[in-house]
């Protein structure tokens, strides 16, 4: 018996291999977990399958790496995504305005299903968030970034009045949840799930932030701000998910009341610093570029 062949044959399984373990280990750890107990036999044999699942990953991760690098490269339709900047901004814009618009309607929908303005506060956020981003996409479809400023930083502007005007909406989110205790209460695998969700957009909302500065431009600029106060109403969202659910009878009213204020707090005093900052800019930048249009 080759044990050899044997050993490179478990550490370097068949991609296809790879690719149906990762659901299926996935899948069995969560069901152990959640159904079956975590002390029971189909208990173990999810962790060991899932400890061999990571392993087997890890070892191809070089493999991984140099294949990512090799279609970066060489495939056209990559190297047209990473190279165009306004295409992927604007698939992003339309992506994320189709996406707030459906969430929205969801809401209004519970909103009258339930008969609470809960939800319709909800609703009317993400459909401020839709139709900013739509506002966005469409001038930036029609137009190059940086051709003309004044154009972008009238829209940058408005923007900045959007936010003073959802607000209201994200104000009424926290009145609901602190004095009401409205809150959302999930199972725990939908919380953590939640959780992974929430700090991925945060974090990608934050380097967003970042990166795009370079390319100078208020429509850029503002989509990721836009994608910044999404984020913070999501991380305003999910903590009280937690404290619901991870709670545990722990944290008396008083105390979850005191957290969820000081968040919605902060959450509420960034975007009014936010939209106030959009229009100060953006009207200071309006005049000085009609300034140096005179003087051309």
């Amino acid at each position: 018996m080759d044990y050899k062949k044997i050993g490179k044959a478990l550490l370097f399984p068949h991609p296809a291999v790879l690719i149906v373990l990762l659901p299926v280990a996935t899948a069995f750890l969560v069901y152990s977990m959640v159904v079956l107990g975590t002390e029971t036999v189909p208990a173990y044999i999810s962790y060991a399958l899932a400890a061999y699942t990571l392993t087997v990953w890890c070892v191809r991760i070089p493999e991984i790496i140099r294949l990512c690098k090799t279609v970066k490269n060489e495939n056209k339709l990559v190297r047209r995504w990473l190279d165009d900047l306004r295409l992927r901004s604007n698939i992003t814009l339309y992506g994320s305005s189709v996406w707030n618009a459906v969430f929205a309607i969801f809401q209004l929908g519970l909103g009258y299903l339930h008969h609470t303005f809960w939800y319709y506060s909800l609703g009317g956020y993400y459909f401020c968030l839709a139709a900013m981003r739509l506002y966005l996409a469409n001038y930036s479809r029609k137009n190059v970034y940086g051709e003309n400023m004044i154009a972008e930083l009238r829209r940058y502007r408005a923007c900045g009045w959007v936010f003073l005007a959802m607000n209201m909406a994200l104000s009424l989110i926290i009145f609901f949840m602190v004095y009401w205790n409205r809150t959302f209460e999930h199972s725990m695998i939908t919380a953590i799930a939640m959780a992974a969700y929430t700090f991925w957009s945060f974090t990608h909302a934050i380097v967003g932030i970042v990166k795009y500065r370079k390319y100078n431009s208020p429509i850029l600029s503002a989509s990721k701000a836009i994608s910044m106060a999404a984020a913070c109403v999501s991380m305003l969202t999910l903590e009280s998910t937690m404290l619901t659910t991870f709670g545990d009878g722990t944290m008396d009213l008083a105390a979850r009341r005191i957290m969820l204020t000081a968040t919605g707090a902060a959450v509420s005093a960034f975007v009014i610093i936010t939209a106030v900052y959009m229009i100060a800019k953006g009207t200071r930048e309006i005049k000085k570029e009609k300034r140096n249009a005179e003087q051309r």
